[in-house]
């Protein structure tokens, strides 16, 4: 599945680990966001380069390993300089990812919506991480997206396109514009201005109340939930943990949780019992 195709509006929702990748596709989704945000969180650190390309690779492996549709990497900026791109690219290609974004900040990146440290690298330099991660990729279906962070630096509309259309003509297959404002104005400013033959890409993290049909309108290709369901997880596991301590007893949870025919079913228990008639004696 072409996840950039312009026929419609894709959809792509996180994961940070291989179950949570396999709810994904479960849920019917088209695409798998390997977050770095979650993914880092959800090994303990935070979000600003912490774990390095291959503690990253790791665990998108085990989702690969697990699903079927495409998984969308979140490559940061490239885990250092167009070298480090090469290095990642060749990984994420052996071990059967679809794609990767790169974003256009400096390394050790910062996440998008803290507000300090918010600084680009430049458009010459990111320009050749684009065009390292293409003479890189052997299969002609890998994705290179770029990912401006123009709004979110302050720099404004101008620089945001000016910046897409460098990473276009670097040979970027697609353009993440990021905007941590709580309407889509920023994003709909773009849409509307780009001129550009590369498809768009948007993160609604911060506008979620935009309903859906607004992407087709704009033109958008591929919107991606980026963190929730690791948001969703936090929260309830939380509040168990704290029902479990107060309680001592798990009674009054149990119907709140998934059951354990729920996990067995997810990871294909049945499968084993059958390969155990046919191959055990």
């Amino acid at each position: 599945m072409d996840f950039l195709c312009k026929s419609k509006v894709h959809y792509g929702l996180e994961a940070h680990h291989a179950l949570s990748a396999m709810l994904v596709e479960e849920a019917g989704f088209e695409l798998i966001w390997a977050s770095g945000l979650t993914i880092s969180s959800a090994l303990g650190h935070r979000d600003c380069n912490e774990i390095s390309w291959t503690n990253f690779c790791d665990q998108l492996e085990y989702m690969a390993d697990h699903t079927t549709i495409p998984i969308l990497a979140d490559g940061d900026t490239g885990f250092g300089n167009f070298n480090n791109v090469r290095m990642l690219i060749k990984k994420l290609e052996k071990i059967n990812i679809q794609g990767v974004a790169l974003e256009d900040k400096i390394f050790p990146k910062t996440n998008s919506f803290i507000e300090a440290n918010q600084f680009l690298a430049s458009i010459k330099e990111f320009q050749g991480k684009i065009r390292s991660a293409k003479d890189t990729q052997k299969k002609s279906s890998f994705k290179v997206i770029a990912r401006t962070e123009a709004f979110i630096a302050g720099l404004g509309l101008e620089a945001a396109l000016e910046r897409a259309y460098a990473y276009e003509e670097a040979g970027a297959d697609g353009i993440i514009v990021h905007s941590k404002k709580s309407t889509i104005e920023e994003i709909e400013l773009f849409s509307k201005s780009w001129k550009g033959k590369a498809p768009l890409v948007v993160i609604p993290t911060k506008y979620p109340h935009t309903p859906k049909e607004k992407y087709a309108e704009l033109g958008i290709t591929l919107v991606i939930f980026a963190n929730h369901l690791l948001r969703a997880s936090m929260k309830s596991m939380k509040e168990t943990a704290r029902k479990i301590f107060e309680e001592k007893s798990v009674g009054s949870i149990e119907k709140e949780i998934a059951s354990l025919d729920d996990i067995f079913t997810l990871v294909d228990e049945d499968e084993l019992r059958i390969a155990e008639k046919k191959y055990l004696s």
